[in-house]
């Protein structure tokens, strides 16, 4: 698996051939998007199945549904996400159109921010030489760092909730930087979104996770200047761990 398998540079690698190809080729469709959950999967990310677009609607068919295509089939989704080849493979298979969430705060958390502040943190990240994660581009206004979780304190006295917590019910709360910890997802690549957008990978899971702490700065400066506003003291923020 090559270091940038989700790229769109590079001839637009797996996920835009999956979003592409022509209605002949859909076993290669199916099994290019099996490849890439079971990727996630390996790589420690646990997966459940999720709804899918229906034209500009959700699957779901909830008259006025909140996050068409972003939110898993089941209630139970945080006990049946799995990293289990087996299981996922069986999903895949039988729910051919649906997208896939990954659960936050058991092995990864993820920092969610808006695509311009995302694509200049993480340029000003790589030539600066720190470890990033994986990285994927969420529709066309955010995009989504992968890092190591620090939701799950051994001792659960020591755990301390963050002012960044996102939470599903409470993303329109973070427009800027939020941060998926326990009891939160995100979509997992490849997914699709209604309007012809995607989720897709710009850094594939075959990166290590890196501790959020080392990518909280530079993500952080940039979402104040998206926004135009003062920036804030990271240091006064409360963090898990």
């Amino acid at each position: 698996m090559g270091a940038e398998f989700g790229s769109r540079s590079g001839g637009q690698g797996k996920i835009s051939q999956w979003l592409r190809r022509r209605p002949k080729d859909t076993a290669a469709d199916d099994r290019a998007r099996e490849d890439l959950l079971l990727a996630a999967a390996g790589a420690g990310l646990p997966l459940a199945p999720a709804a899918y677009p229906s034209g500009y609607r959700c699957s779901c068919d909830r008259i006025g549904c909140p996050t068409p295509a972003r939110h898993p089939v089941s209630f139970a989704w945080q006990t049946q996400s799995t990293t289990d080849r087996g299981q996922i493979e069986r999903w895949a298979r039988h729910q051919p159109q649906a997208n896939f969430i990954t659960a936050t705060g058991m092995v990864h958390d993820v920092l969610d921010v808006p695509l311009a502040a995302g694509r200049e943190a993480l340029r000003r990240l790589l030539a600066a030489g720190i470890d990033v994660g994986p990285v994927a581009e969420s529709g066309d206004d955010r995009m989504l760092f992968y890092t190591a979780t620090r939701g799950t304190p051994e001792d659960e006295d020591e755990w301390w909730p963050c002012e960044l917590d996102c939470h599903p019910e409470t993303m329109d709360e973070h427009p800027g930087l939020r941060w998926h910890c326990r009891g939160s997802y995100v979509l997992v690549p490849p997914a699709r979104l209604p309007g012809d957008l995607d989720v897709r990978w710009v850094r594939g899971p075959e990166h290590p996770l890196p501790d959020p702490l080392t990518l909280l700065e530079t993500l952080t400066d940039e979402c104040a200047r998206v926004a135009g506003e003062p920036q804030e003291d990271t240091a006064a923020w409360p963090l898990r761990g």
